[in-house]
This record gives C-alpha cells, sequence and structure tokens, in this order.
C-alpha cells in the first residue's frame, strides 16, 4: 500500500522482490489461488529462488494486485515478473507442473502502472500469468 490502494488504476502496482513478498508468508491463496491444488507460498519461493539464480535472469518480481484486508491479510499476487534474456515460452518451460500458469507474456502491459524495476540490457520483463 505504499503508493495506495493497487486496485486504483492510477496507483503503480508494486513489484516486490522474493523476500518482501515470501518472508512471514504461510497464507495460502496468497499466490496461485486457482490452481487445482492450492501450493503453499513456500512451494513458489523455491522454484522462484532457483530461477532467480539462472544465469539468464537478472531478477524476478512479485506483482501485487490487491490487498484485501491491509495488515491482516497477506497481499495477493496473480503475476510473477521474470527479468531474463530468455523467451517468454522458456520461461514457462521452468514452471513445475503443478504451478503451471494460465499464461505468459513478454513484455509489460500498456495500460497498467509498475513500480519501478530495473531491466538490466538484453534483458525483458517475462509475465507468469495466474488466473
Amino acid at each position: 500500500m505504499r503508493n495506495g490502494n493497487p486496485e486504483m488504476r492510477d496507483v503503480p502496482l508494486p513489484l516486490l522482490t522474493l523476500e518482501e513478498f515470501f518472508d512471514g508468508n504461510d497464507f495460502v491463496g496468497s499466490i496461485g489461488c486457482n490452481l487445482e491444488s492450492i501450493p503453499r507460498p513456500a512451494d513458489f519461493y523455491n522454484w522462484l529462488t532457483h530461477v532467480r539464480n539462472k544465469p539468464e535472469v537478472s531478477d524476478v518480481r512479485i506483482q501485487i494486485t490487491c490487498v484485501d484486508d491491509p495488515g491482516n491479510d497477506w497481499p495477493f499476487s496473480d503475476t510473477i515478473w521474470v527479468i531474463t534474456s530468455e523467451s517468454a515460452s522458456s520461461v514457462k518451460e521452468w514452471v513445475p507442473e503443478k504451478l503451471g500458469p494460465c499464461e505468459t507474456w513478454e513484455g509489460w502491459s500498456e495500460r497498467t502502472k509498475y513500480d519501478e524495476c530495473h531491466v538490466a540490457e538484453g534483458h525483458t520483463p517475462i509475465a507468469v500469468w495466474y488466473d
């Protein structure tokens, strides 16, 4: 909520580091809530830490989509951003089957405002989106 309510179109969506989103997060459903078997946040954290350590990845950010009850509920995310030199199809291949996203795509969404996020030269943001 540092920029205001992320559900307001004029507020930049927060892009949290893995540590900011996952440290202390045991709120099942804060990410991947529509998957058949809702994973624990630790499942995402373990996978994303591995992804972030790949040489072709410069960063991984968690987009905050909403906060239902600020101060009580954990923020909710439906999108992971992998900053990489690889394609969206390559990034999708890195996702374990049980964490499979609905879609992946290349580049920020044009009509959306985001927190500032450094994108290394030769890299692009790849969205990993969960409906």
